[in-house]
């Protein structure tokens, strides 16, 4: 598609070109000096010896005709006028008809310019037409092929390049074959086997073959593929980590540890293998272990930034504040991870009882971050916990400024923080306030039916809840809360149970209301289907309150081995459960 250029303009140009003002400004591109320089802006598959043609000799030479001339300069009129889609349609056109190289490399300019596939794949074929010895467009038919998903002509684009001596990364394949089918995976494979006997020295076919046969989970022939290459090239530090992660993904922890362990000693100097070994080191909690890795490994590479980072989430893990503050500080006088490094900075400060200092650093963790809203949770807790109550407000207030749904957000949350603080009175006024600016407002209702229910109102509970689904009567949220609480709160089951069945309907997977669906039948005498219900909730959500609905219906069932066993578990972790301890004191007794 090209556009008519103005008369007059050609005029001009066709001027130009007789008193030779333009000729020397493009010249250039049909000269055979130019087919010798390398474009700046191919995109062959990336390869250290990507761009080495065998032949560098001016084959494919347009005669420099009129015509030629004026279409060139043509296309570069577009250009100069940032014409780009009319500039790299008309190098198309030209290096199409004209089969000269210097053409063809400034088409690829504006094609890749333009991302224009289509062009740049005519473009990349015709170039391997032109000098069929020159790697270099068959790295970008390979490279398009794959991107397209056209992976079986992207391998035989791969194969070319081998033939004419280059190397190429074959397990680029397995990054875009996560998706694929299961037989087209296989019919890869098969490829590559028939590619590893024809090129057996090269390890990139063999780690292809390995990493597709694990997509399949055929982690015993993916082994089985890297110790028959061990016996022609001794392994590679590549080839350990993808050995160390198969045998993980086998569920043998301890073998891929052993293998990554053994790994480091033979490539002392290789640092993704001991930044894999510290890691794999942390997933099996040999802490003091994973932190001597990671200081070995910032000594090779003190500006590892990644290394440091994990290093200090280890101190914090182990209790070292100490160190933690000064490994996160680092991270962010360095400018790297910074709104992560101040997240976890400020909760070592915090874990060191320096509170202020805590408080700033939430703080500072600004609005675009993904912990944003998790830090200033964290400072309007501390500055509650102070009784700093005005100041956590209008710090709120202050971030929030003209974003009336964020305003709304963090009023739930500083009064749900407040009634954790023993601060009923001042969440309530908070509330009300709120209320009357937004009046309405879902989610300000349910933070004052967390009010009543705290205070055992459950009367205005109920008002609340019940305005919430006649506002939005698809919120399982109500539906469910409300329920539960005439179930456990009133004589009034059976509008309890037709209540939560809505809410089932709604929302068939939330383990909370699965849990109030078993606690209403249980309560209903329906004690088989309580406890289906209550094991698919506890299954999902193992709370101390579904594990105490759970034992209670074991108990009515007759089961009090069971009912104890999962009492006893739950107790484990939360040793102290009230609601766990009352119901075994309570059935114990009877």
């Amino acid at each position: 598609m090209t556009k008519q250029v103005h008369y007059r303009t050609l005029n001009i140009i066709r001027s130009s070109v007789l008193t030779g003002i333009v000729l020397s400004t493009f010249i250039g591109c049909l000269t055979p000096e130019a087919q010798t320089s390398r474009p700046q802006t191919e995109s062959p598959i990336e390869d250290s010896q990507a761009g080495k043609s065998k032949d560098e000799s001016p084959r494919g030479t347009a005669k420099i005709s009129s015509d030629v001339l004026y279409k060139t300069i043509i296309s570069e009129l577009y250009a100069n006028r940032a014409e780009f889609d009319e500039a790299g349609d008309s190098y198309l056109d030209l290096a199409l008809q004209t089969k000269d190289l210097g053409i063809l490399r400034r088409a690829i300019q504006f094609a890749t310019l333009n991302n224009d596939q289509n062009a740049l794949m005519q473009l990349a074929l015709l170039w391997s037409e032109i000098d069929p010895l020159d790697s270099r467009p068959r790295r970008m038919l390979a490279s398009l092929t794959l991107e397209s998903g056209a992976l079986m002509q992207s391998l035989m684009h791969m194969e070319r390049i081998i033939e004419l001596g280059e190397v190429i990364d074959f397990s680029l394949l397995s990054s875009k074959t996560g998706e694929i089918s299961a037989q087209s995976r296989d019919l890869l494979v098969s490829q590559l086997t028939i590619l590893a006997k024809k090129f057996p020295t090269d390890k990139s076919i063999v780690i292809a073959m390995t990493q597709l046969l694990a997509q399949s989970n055929k982690f015993e022939e993916a082994l089985e593929q890297l110790a028959t290459f061990n016996k022609i090239i001794p392994h590679t530090p590549r080839i350990v980590l993808l050995k160390a992660d198969i045998l993980n993904r086998m569920n043998n922890p301890k073998t891929a540890l052993r293998t990554l362990r053994d790994g480091t000693k033979k490539f002392r100097d290789d640092i993704p293998m001991r930044l894999s070994y510290a890691r794999m080191l942390v997933r099996q909690n040999e802490f003091k272990s994973a932190i001597a890795e990671f200081e070995t490994l910032l000594k090779q590479d003190p500006d590892n930034h990644g290394a440091r980072f994990s290093q200090a989430l280890i101190f914090l893990e182990t209790g070292a504040f100490k160190k933690a503050t000064t490994a996160f500080k680092s991270l962010v006088v360095a400018d790297q991870r910074v709104d992560e490094a101040r997240y976890y900075l400020a909760y070592s400060l915090e874990n060191q009882n320096l509170i202020e200092e805590a408080i700033v650093e939430y703080q500072r963790i600004p609005s675009p971050a993904e912990n944003f809203l998790a830090a200033q949770q964290q400072a309007t807790r501390l500055l509650i916990a102070q009784g700093e109550f005005n100041k956590a407000h209008e710090a709120l207030i202050q971030v929030s400024r003209g974003q009336p749904q964020l305003q709304i957000l963090f009023i739930t949350m500083e009064s749900r923080l407040l009634l954790q603080s023993d601060n009923a009175d001042r969440a309530k006024e908070l509330i009300e306030t709120s209320l009357n600016r937004f009046p309405g407002e879902i989610e300000l209702l349910f933070a004052r039916v967390l009010y009543f229910d705290l205070v055992g109102d459950n009367q205005n509970s109920e008002r609340d809840l019940k305005q919430i689904i006649r506002i939005q009567p698809n919120d399982s949220r109500a539906l469910n809360h409300l329920g539960y609480m005439l179930a456990t709160k009133t004589s009034r089951l059976e509008e309890a149970n037709t209540l939560i069945e809505q809410a089932i309907k709604i929302s068939p997977e939330d383990p909370a209301i699965i849990d109030s669906l078993a606690w209403i039948q249980y309560k209903l005498g329906r004690f088989d289907k309580a406890f289906k219900n209550i094991a698919r909730a506890y299954e999902r959500f193992p709370d101390p309150e579904v594990a105490s609905h759970m034992g209670e219906i074991l108990w009515a069932l007759n089961r009090r081995e069971e009912a104890l066993s999962v009492w006893n578990q739950a107790l484990e972790i939360n040793p102290n459960n009230v609601i766990i301890l009352e119901a075994m004191e309570r059935l114990q007794s009877q």
